[in-house]
């Protein structure tokens, strides 16, 4: 029997029809054996997400006033979940203890992290499996940073002894026993953790989408799902504004060469996306992966003639950079020219200053600042090794009459970046779509 880990989002743990609906997912397959779950999300746009309420709980009970409204919420959507689904446990004992722990004034890692405790021990009796404390098997260091390692040899020990469990996501503890939640995608890390654990075949990552989709939804109606991409395609995009997944949140099963596959919990018929180490050589008649964009970005464009026989010149422009504490984002050059593309938020009212600097320790001919850019990047396996893509990519451009202001390419010939202005984005992206799905239906 082999063994895959299913981790499930808020959303799919929502409500009682919900947790159904997993417990038939984990049913219909006999290798899904160990269960990652989240705290349940909105159940409609007027619901609240538990650890939200957690959160209000612990502001409130700082604040000395009384938690009794907020906590009560809490208390009977757990307790609603166990009876309707007719379950023998008794929750009572487990919120007495949360709610005496943050009237004492627990903190806030320890209260958010109750959403996943209470539910873990939900699926776990829904299941008929043991249930595993994350705090026991999750391990970060004295300066509350994850202790890969030490989590690694605790919990492949312990899963070894469990045949099937649920663990709760998003927590772990520190070396004097205080729990430590993860800062970002929290269950996703969490579910990436238990399956490098238990050296599982998958990491299933069940959510309320089927999948990843090339392009942001919001721009493109209906855009195709991505069937197959690598590790390294997930980075560019994630990094470049796609959502779903986080690219941080895999380190664990991308180590392991683990794949991961994005599920939908209320389609599980569809196969959904699958995120392996190396997907080989593209096929078909484009090699596209997906397209992602950001806004608010600034472009420092330096030019001095002669720059190329001028030692130590990027050198500097980078010094100045850092002494500044600002980090960039890309930097194209030509001959006699270097851009640095910066995103707004590491400014901070810091232009005027860097230009400043680069005038007096870089002695360029000229600098022109670019503001208001949008980076969009197109993605596919060996994108620039396939004649005609960069010809296709500029011509819809062109044809929609946006005006490229940048082109970057990574040596990983993985991705082509361009920079346009911010109010011409979606046109943007729309354009290159359409150019390399449409052009292929």
């Amino acid at each position: 029997m082999g063994a895959k880990v299913a981790k499930f989002g808020g959303s799919s743990l929502a409500a009682t029809d919900q947790f159904q609906k997993v417990r038939a997912i984990i049913e219909a397959d006999p290798d899904r054996r160990y269960v990652v779950p989240s705290a349940p999300g909105k159940r409609d746009d007027n619901d609240q997400k538990i650890t939200d309420l957690l959160y209000l709980c612990r502001s409130t009970a700082a604040q000395g006033v009384s938690i009794d409204e907020v906590f009560s919420r809490i208390a009977t959507r757990y307790l609603d979940i166990a009876a309707q689904l007719g379950l023998s446990i008794d929750l009572q004992p487990h919120l007495d203890t949360v709610r005496a722990a943050i009237e004492a004034g627990a903190s806030d890692d320890y209260t958010a992290s109750r959403g996943e405790y209470l539910n873990g021990l939900i699926m776990a009796d829904l299941l008929g499996v043991e249930f595993i404390d994350a705090a026991d098997v999750v391990r970060f260091d004295d300066r509350g940073r994850f202790d890969a390692d030490r989590t690694q040899s605790i919990i492949s020990r312990r899963l070894a002894q469990s045949d099937r469990a649920v663990i709760p996501g998003f927590y772990g503890s520190m070396p004097n026993g205080d729990i430590k939640t993860f800062s970002r995608g929290g269950s996703d890390v969490t579910g990436a953790i238990v399956a490098r654990g238990a050296a599982a075949d998958v990491y299933e990552n069940w959510t309320d989408v089927s999948g990843l989709l090339m392009t942001d939804p919001r721009i493109i109606d209906n855009p195709r799902s991505i069937e197959t991409l690598t590790y390294g395609e997930l980075r560019e995009l994630a990094y470049m504004g796609a959502s779903v997944l986080h690219d941080e949140a895999v380190f664990p099963v991308r180590e392991a060469g683990i794949p991961v596959n994005i599920r939908n919990t209320n389609q599980p018929e569809h196969p959904g996306t699958m995120i392996v180490a190396d997907a080989g050589p593209a096929t078909g008649a484009t090699p596209l992966t997906g397209i992602a964009g950001r806004k608010d970005f600034t472009v420092i464009a330096i030019e001095k003639a002669l720059m190329n026989a001028e030692l130590g010149f990027g050198r500097r422009v980078l010094d100045v950079l850092e002494q500044h504490h600002v980090s960039f984002e890309h930097m194209p050059s030509s001959i006699d020219t270097l851009s640095v593309v910066i995103a707004d938020a590491q400014l901070n009212d810091k232009l005027d200053t860097l230009v400043d600097q680069i005038h007096a320790d870089c002695k360029p001919d000229s600098v022109h600042v670019h503001p208001n850019m949008a980076l969009i990047a197109t993605v596919g396996r060996g994108l620039a090794s396939h004649p005609g893509m960069a010809a296709r990519l500029f011509t819809a451009l062109g044809d929609a009459n946006v005006n490229v202001r940048m082109i970057d390419q990574g040596s990983s010939e993985q991705n082509i970046i361009v920079g346009v202005e911010a109010d011409e984005f979606e046109n943007a992206i729309r354009a290159i779509y359409h150019a390399f799905v449409n052009a292929n239906d």
